[in-house]
């Protein structure tokens, strides 16, 4: 049976062509969900996530943006008004990330990663917040080292552990205006990334797992679109794991 649940929904997803927001774009297109997805600078992923959007029903674009730079999300939100009109889901995916040990972590690296991942959402949600109205929902993708930390990362950790933050207190404000606000906690998934991981490492962090498993993007999509969706209408402020048991 066709998933209809997101029928007539517009739908932002930063950081969409590729990994875990590739998979939510695809998910909630198939759903039924107009969706308007951006990219950095990877031009082959984005023409390839149009082609695989142009597939499924709906009004879709891929759109370039730097979700760091304030004037790009203000230029991304103005034309999403232009081409969408209104935003039922804002999934802030986009993030950096670098593995710098701390003793050598420069400021320019550490505010490259922070306003990728922190501000960054920050700066969407801000400037998406005229196109929302109630039943609208925001959903992050933080990360499960926000809890647990990992050696050269603290410029990563400390701002996937903000978004925590950052959801718990902006649910609360919005909350009044019937806009729910959630976040996603992947642990190790396969991405691009995982890809080329050591075996040794990759076993090292399979083993972590209850599972005894690294996860896949569309089960983290998943998750996303339960608390996008209807299913978690009353759902706000929390941060779901996402991690096999880690």
């Amino acid at each position: 049976m066709t998933d209809t649940s997101f029928a007539g929904k517009n739908a932002l997803i930063t950081g969409g062509t590729r990994g875990i927001g590739r998979a939510v774009a695809l998910g909630l297109a198939r759903a039924g969900a107009n969706v308007t997805v951006c990219y950095r600078s990877d031009a082959e992923s984005a023409a390839a996530m149009e082609a695989e959007l142009a597939a499924t029903d709906g009004k879709h674009h891929v759109l370039q943006a730097d979700i760091g730079n304030a004037g790009d999300v203000r230029r991304l939100l103005d034309e999403v008004a232009a081409r969408m009109g209104s935003l039922d889901v804002v999934v802030h995916n986009a993030g950096l990330i670098s593995h710098v040990p701390f003793a050598d972590l420069e400021p320019e690296e550490w505010h490259r990663i922070v306003d990728s991942n922190l501000t960054g959402m920050y700066l969407v949600v801000r400037a998406a917040l005229p196109l929302l109205s109630e039943g609208g929902a925001v959903v992050g993708v933080g990360s499960k080292v926000a809890l647990v930390g990992i050696s050269q990362r603290t410029h990563y950790t400390a701002a996937k552990a903000g978004l925590i933050g950052f959801v718990r207190s902006l649910s609360k404000e919005l909350g009044p205006l019937g806009i729910r606000v959630n976040l996603v906690a992947p642990g190790i998934t396969e991405t691009d990334q995982a890809a080329h991981l050591p075996p040794v490492q990759r076993e090292r962090y399979q083993s972590m797992t209850a599972l005894k498993r690294l996860g896949q993007a569309d089960e983290v999509a998943d998750v996303v679109l339960f608390l996008a969706g209807p299913g978690a209408r009353y759902v706000t402020g929390e941060t779901v794991n996402v991690d096999g048991g880690m």
